[in-house]
């Protein structure tokens, strides 16, 4: 049976020339990076190489990424380094502590919600800011949710189901103007749209690099230097002591090489799906009666779509698509299975019932205009059948 994947949004496969790089850390060059002798120094030299190739994708400074496990870890490392940096004693001779707050939005990925939902426990204080219908956040809200005890602002980059894009470079302007820390999850915008820390005035960026493809497991942080991090795990003095524990030599350096690739293909890769996903859209728009795109009248990475088919549930429509050979998703992967419908869909103001009728399309590096036809064919079939099995659709 012929089959397309259109969920690279959730992850992507690992590119040939990515994994050629890995090979050799799994077996001949085997070196702890933190070795003195000559394979540990060869281990180190292409960590080092790495850390060059994946700072270039964001216009950083090498010795400002730091190595983790992933998205979720950096997400982490970012809000409680902060957070616990600033909920310390306010000075050596008295045990009252600062009440740090922080802002976020409601369409965040759970790796920033939970992690702040975990600080309102410990008694920090958090604003959660609306969006609109596109998903973006008011610049204005932005500005009044500011106070003097506001340490963090952590607002993603590209949101993850609709793939609109915030205004980072105001954002980044306005935490700038109010001495504030300024964090964004660009997991799902790196490779995908140019990144400039320093045009965006970014303090630190959260990467993942199963986005990129590049292998499951490894990611990174943008610490800009001078940043100030609580220490969050303990062990030796690996990378400058902000991640310690022996580095992933071979995620690192299938890392390195996914961010080169992605830097080099981005305009062309962005030009060509761009087009794809547009085709994509006015055709599902054409040939499904009543469907709607969800975030479509803001900037948006050029690989995502997300459409409203009503009269339908999302999960069976996935399952019907699924079966025919189309995999896509109703929402972020890491939230497949939840009973509630998508947190970003009603933040936007979508109804339970069109957020549950709601579809996720995520084009990558080999989607192919035979993969988009196959999808224009499938999808309003089966949207077509089980509206005829619905008791509550009338068209």
């Amino acid at each position: 049976m012929e089959r397309v994947y259109l969920d690279f949004n959730a992850t992507t496969p690992v590119d040939p020339a990515v994994l050629d790089a890995m090979l050799p850390y799994f077996s001949a060059e085997f070196g702890n990076a933190a070795s003195i002798h000559t394979p540990g120094q060869q281990a180190r030299a292409a960590v080092e190489t790495a850390r060059e190739q994946v700072a270039a994708l964001i216009a950083a400074r090498p010795q400002e990424i730091v190595f983790t496990s992933g998205g979720t870890e950096s997400d982490n490392h970012a809000i409680f380094g902060v957070v616990g940096q600033a909920f310390l004693p306010v000075s050596s001779s008295t045990n009252v502590k600062s009440r740090p707050h922080l802002i976020t939005s409601f369409v965040e990925h759970e790796a920033v919600l939970n992690a702040c939902q975990a600080l309102e426990k410990q008694g920090v204080d958090v604003t959660y800011l609306p969006v609109d219908q596109d998903g973006l956040i008011d610049l204005e809200n932005l500005r009044g949710a500011l106070r003097p005890e506001t340490v963090l602002i952590t607002i993603m980059h590209a949101n993850n189901e609709l793939g609109t894009v915030q205004p980072l470079e105001q954002i980044g302007s306005i935490a700038k103007e109010a001495d504030v820390y300024l964090h964004t999850d660009a997991v799902q915008s790196a490779g995908k749209i140019p990144i400039d820390v320093n045009q965006f005035l970014l303090d630190l960026l959260s990467l993942s690099g199963h986005k990129l493809y590049a292998p499951k497991g490894i990611g990174a942080l943008y610490i800009r230097g001078g940043t100030r991090l609580r220490q969050l795990l303990y062990g030796g003095h690996h990378q400058r002591g902000f991640r310690p524990g022996t580095e992933n030599v071979a995620g690192i350096v299938g890392f390195g090489k996914a961010a080169e690739i992605a830097r080099n293909s981005l305009a062309n890769d962005a030009r060509r799906l761009g087009a794809l996903r547009n085709q994509l859209e006015h055709g599902l728009l054409h040939r499904v009666p009543h469907s709607r795109i969800n975030g479509g009248h803001a900037p948006r990475t050029p690989n995502t779509a997300n459409l409203v088919f009503p009269g339908v549930e999302g999960e069976a429509l996935l399952i019907a698509l699924d079966l025919k050979g189309l995999a896509c998703s109703t929402g972020a992967a890491c939230s497949s299975g939840a009973v509630e419908p998508s947190h970003v869909l009603t933040a936007i103001g979508m109804s339970a019932e069109d957020a549950r009728a709601s579809l996720r399309f995520s084009l990558g590096r080999h989607t192919t205009q035979a993969d988009i036809d196959f999808a224009l064919r499938v999808v309003p079939a089966a949207v077509e059948q089980l509206r005829e099995l619905s008791p509550t659709y009338r068209a």
